[in-house]
């Protein structure tokens, strides 16, 4: 589903989903005949489900996955991981830096823009400051190696205590490389006195990805793409929905909402 606006109109959101969950179970075949079909427009594959997009595809089978996305209508956002770097051993903040570099040769492998990462707390007994300059670090190294490829670093906004603004904006602020980006991820702790919009403001910047939910959740959808729309981003929401036994219907219900919640659209 392709939408043009007239010139000089305002930029225009796209839609896609995660594979996690509505489509875990969904194999490369499924995932490239469903999802044209009611009118998603792009998928981030998360790893572990069953279109089985991994590190340890072969040379060949990385440029046959390659081949399907650019020749479909459906794009390859990016590949959604869940490596994380705020542990208090130094040993295991290494094996995911190594591990997100690995998932980084392969999204250029398969034509991927982004590798999504997250912070997922703060280790107890630990110092907070220390532990976002430790992620931020980390989140620098990956960042500069991605560059090299040719892929974006997106970091979700996530965790206990990490998830809370203005604490992931410090992230941000010590992840201090320009292709370290923001995948936001429309969670309650973005509202600072009932409103996300002085969130918004401290990454609006550098937001590389929106990961968007249940939209009858109360979560003020109608906002964020207001926002997104006004700051001139021009990238995918991202459904981050549950599993359902009647996934075609849920999804094509979850478009018309999707659309009705556009500043832009009728």
């Amino acid at each position: 589903m392709t939408l043009t606006l007239p010139q000089g109109s305002p930029p225009m959101l796209r839609l896609g989903t995660v594979s996690y969950n509505i489509a875990r179970d969904w194999t490369l075949d499924e995932i490239f005949d469903r999802l044209p079909r009611v009118g998603f427009e792009g998928i981030e594959l998360r790893t572990t489900h069953a279109h089985g997009v991994e590190v340890g595809l072969s040379g060949a089978q990385r440029e046959a996955v390659r081949a399907r996305f650019a020749d479909s209508p459906l794009v390859l956002v990016g590949l959604g991981s869940a490596f994380e770097f705020h542990s208090a051993d130094p040993e295991e903040v290494r094996r995911n830096v190594e591990g997100t570099k690995e998932y980084l040769r392969l999204a250029h492998d398969v034509g991927a823009p982004g590798v999504k990462v997250r912070p997922n707390g703060i280790p107890d007994g630990a110092d907070p400051d220390a532990t976002f300059r430790q992620i931020g670090e980390a989140l620098a190294e990956v960042g500069e190696y991605g560059e090299g490829f040719g892929v974006e670093i997106r970091v979700e906004v996530h965790g206990p205590r990490t998830s809370s603004f203005p604490a992931f904006a410090e992230i941000m602020r010590q992840a201090d490389h320009p292709n370290v980006k923001v995948c936001w991820n429309s969670n309650p702790t973005d509202l600072i006195d009932g409103s996300i919009e002085p969130a918004f403001a401290m990454v609006r910047d550098r937001i590389g990805l929106v990961h968007i939910n249940e939209l009858h959740s109360g979560y003020p959808y109608r906002t964020l793409f207001g926002l997104l729309e006004r700051s001139g981003y021009e990238g995918f929401t991202l459904a981050e929905i549950p599993e359902s036994p009647e996934p075609d219907r849920l999804l094509r219900y979850y478009r018309a909402l999707w659309d009705a919640l556009q500043p832009h659209r009728g």
